[in-house]
């Protein structure tokens, strides 16, 4: 039962988010996994808890 991890920045809609489980299930069932197998989870970071090259990411691309 694959479980996939995906971090990002915090601020995608509710839409974008079933876009991005669906994809990642999608290619797992490419490659002959159920969908009901397959688990997404989704971990949103606020972009002044990322760092880029020693720089918060919210001063980066606020």
């Amino acid at each position: 039962m694959p479980v996939v991890i995906v971090e990002m920045w915090a601020g995608r809609t509710e839409e974008q988010k079933a876009a991005i489980i669906r994809g990642i299930t999608r290619a797992f069932e490419e490659i002959g996994i159920r969908p009901e197998h397959v688990q997404v989870i989704l971990h949103e970071i606020p972009k002044n808890n990322w760092g880029i090259g020693g720089e918060q990411a919210s001063k980066m691309f606020p």
